[in-house]
């Protein structure tokens, strides 16, 4: 849902998402538009929620750096996201930000489809992720895939029994694709 049509700076998103009575809301700054992040629906969540698990336990178990779920917003060239889950190195931040949204772009995002979802904004969102350097997965519960995006490579689409893996950045994770949509 967008809440305005003329576009903003990240500073006036700052002092708008601030207000009392947007305190328990989440938002994102796309295009220069203010967009609430809708409820998702439960298989949406619970498969976001899954992802964030398979990488946070393999980031913990190899000292990598954090995992970020739902929450953990992030400054995306000058824009602002909240990917379902995130995963940033320590080596390029060794301590955990207290700001809304970390200053720094992941070094992978994962965004989980779900109906509310708008075709344009994720377009958006992926050209920003890959100019950021930031390595995406798009997650489509219905089509049981997932859609690898990487700067300067061809997108890579993952289904079944195919494996997803975390390349360069996340040395050692792999995860066969049907075990994010197992019930």
């Amino acid at each position: 849902m967008v809440l305005q049509t003329k576009p903003i700076t990240i500073e006036e998103f700052d002092r708008i998402i601030m207000r009392p009575e947007n305190i328990n809301r989440n938002f994102e700054l796309i295009a220069g538009e203010i967009v609430e992040k809708m409820v998702s629906n439960p298989r949406s969540s619970a498969i976001g929620a899954l992802a964030a698990g398979f990488l946070a336990v393999h980031v913990h178990q190899h000292g990598l750096g954090r995992v970020t779920g739902a929450d953990g917003g992030y400054v995306i060239e000058g824009e602002k996201y909240i990917p379902d889950a995130a995963y940033i190195s320590k080596t390029r931040q060794e301590k955990r930000p207290t700001e809304a949204y970390n200053p720094l772009a992941p070094d992978l995002a994962v965004e989980v489809l779900s109906p509310s979802n708008d075709d344009d904004e994720m377009r958006i969102k992926i050209a920003n992720y890959l100019a950021a350097g930031t390595v995406l997965w798009i997650i489509d519960p219905d089509r049981e895939r997932v859609e690898v995006y990487i700067s300067g490579q061809r997108p890579k689409i993952l289904s079944g029994d195919d494996t997803l893996d975390g390349g360069t950045i996340l040395p050692g994770f792999k995860l066969i694709v049907k075990e994010l949509f197992a019930d």
